[in-house]
């Protein structure tokens, strides 16, 4: 467990990081006065994440938040001479309030209580079992989100393999299923949709309109696990483990399941109670969203009070992997937002050429366009801030797109959630499941291994869908 003043860094932390905004310049510089130029700090970090554990692994380990900040500080002051410290402030802001901390706070509180959930029982992980694990956390991750249903599954299944030796393809196979294709079929279930669930998408039109689309690469993925982790069980001839007298399947940490529970609730919760809205440092917020930080602030402080150190330590749970991702995501909100500001301004930013390509001669929208553009960059921008982004250039009118629309907000929400799984910064839960797996002592795939493996195995299916659905 960690001490009193760790503590307290990591729950204000949370606590504060709840009422940040959608990275954008909306209210203050517009997207179309930015050049491109202005993206160079956003795909340094991007470099640094990919390459430095690779060349400089000592540097990085010791100082990846110190790195993080400098990108970040390289984006603000370039930022405030340029437009003046007024407009650099405002954007700091407004990141700051309006999405890194709902993100983070409501992050927090999934880790803190899913690392809280031991599923106890002899579990060997035989080709069988690992799919079948796959297959719980993939349907458990529209219930509890990608995030709670990640960190409940990944301790089971590091536990599960612990005596195999081929068995990083399995940690792939867990980010592309459950981290990120589980959660396509509630708001609850990935950051995207549960802005698309804000702006007045109704509550189960994902579970209708993207099942199929679920389904299919889900038994697909299950089905090629299955044919090369039984490879691999056959070329290394693992001997299971000896346990003596097998010890039934059980659970323990019924409270953290209850806070789990109370969690989605908020997050329903949120979506339905209007409040109205209150300024936080010069930028409204709805005051049912700062409410949800603070409930989920006091469930990581009930999570942390609430378990045992002796269960923390058998499900071999640690507080870094939460605190890199604190780290990075906050210098990857600041320095994407001039990103996401030129996308918004359309045809009149510097990404015009791209824009273009979501409609036909007549202005009608291109759904497959869609799904590969929305996707494309939601593998390597934060998927949430770019579900919005082609919502908004799909019309932004939630009535149309559900119904005349529908196949346009289907392929957004699937290109958002699908190809977050294509690299480690799409999603959150990503670099969270890489950063337990390696404080476990096992190996990943560096940043542009982890995307040679979606490029083999996803992206095919992500044709296949295309040709199908789109």
């Amino acid at each position: 467990m960690m001490g009193k003043p760790q503590l307290r860094r990591v729950v204000t932390g949370a606590a504060m990081a709840t009422l940040l905004p959608l990275p954008a310049l909306a209210a203050g510089v517009p997207g179309a006065q930015l050049s491109l130029g202005w993206a160079i700090p956003f795909v340094g970090i991007l470099l640094s994440i990919a390459l430095m554990p690779l060349f400089a692994a000592s540097l990085w380990h010791h100082h990846y938040g110190k790195i993080a900040a400098a990108w970040a500080a390289l984006f603000l002051l370039p930022f405030a001479a340029v437009f003046g410290p007024g407009a650099a402030w405002y954007e700091f802001t407004h990141v700051a309030v309006l999405e890194y901390i709902p993100f983070i706070a409501l992050l927090t509180a999934l880790y803190t209580a899913g690392g809280g959930v031991m599923l106890k029982g002899t579990l060997v992980g035989t080709p069988g079992t690992n799919v079948a694990l796959l297959a719980i956390g993939t349907a458990l991750a529209s219930l509890m989100g990608t995030t709670g249903a990640a960190m409940v599954m990944i301790r089971p299944v590091l536990r599960a393999n612990a005596f195999r030796r081929n068995k990083t393809h399995t940690f792939v196979f867990f980010i592309f299923l459950v981290a990120n294709i589980g959660g396509s079929l509630t708001p609850v279930g990935d950051p995207p949709l549960y802005l698309g669930f804000l702006r007045g998408v109704s509550f189960f039109w994902p579970t209708t309109h993207l099942f199929a689309e679920f389904l299919l690469c889900s038994i697909v993925l299950l089905a090629l696990y299955w044919v090369l982790d039984t490879l691999a069980w056959k070329r290394e001839k693992p001997v299971a483990p000896d346990t003596g007298a097998r010890e039934p399947l059980s659970i323990e940490g019924w409270l953290n399941v209850a806070l789990l529970g109370a969690i989605v609730a908020v997050v329903i919760a949120m979506g339905y109670v209007k409040l109205g809205t209150v300024p936080v440092l010069g930028h409204p917020i709805e005051v049912e969203k700062l409410i949800g930080i603070a409930l989920f602030a006091a469930i990581t402080l009930v999570s942390v009070k609430g378990t045992t150190a002796r269960l923390r330590e058998a499900n071999g749970f640690a507080w870094g992997a939460i605190l890199e991702v604190a780290k990075l995501f906050a210098a990857i909100f600041i320095t994407m937002a001039p990103v996401l500001a030129i996308l918004r301004a359309g045809s009149a930013g510097a990404a015009a050429g791209l824009v273009a390509l979501t409609s036909d001669a007549n202005g009608a929208p291109i759904p497959w366009v869609y799904f590969w553009l929305s996707g494309a960059l939601s593998s390597f921008l934060d998927n949430a801030p770019t579900y919005i982004v082609f919502f908004e250039l799909a019309g932004g009118d939630p009535g149309f797109l559900m119904t005349q629309g529908a196949l346009t907000l289907a392929a957004i929400s699937c290109g958002a959630v699908f190809m977050g799984a294509n690299s480690y910064i799409g999603n959150a839960p990503n670099f969270m499941v890489k950063a337990i797996v390696e404080e476990n002592g096992e190996r990943m795939p560096s940043f542009f291994g982890y995307c040679a493996w979606a490029a083999c195995i996803l992206v095919p299916l992500f044709v296949l869908v295309t040709f199908i659905f789109f």
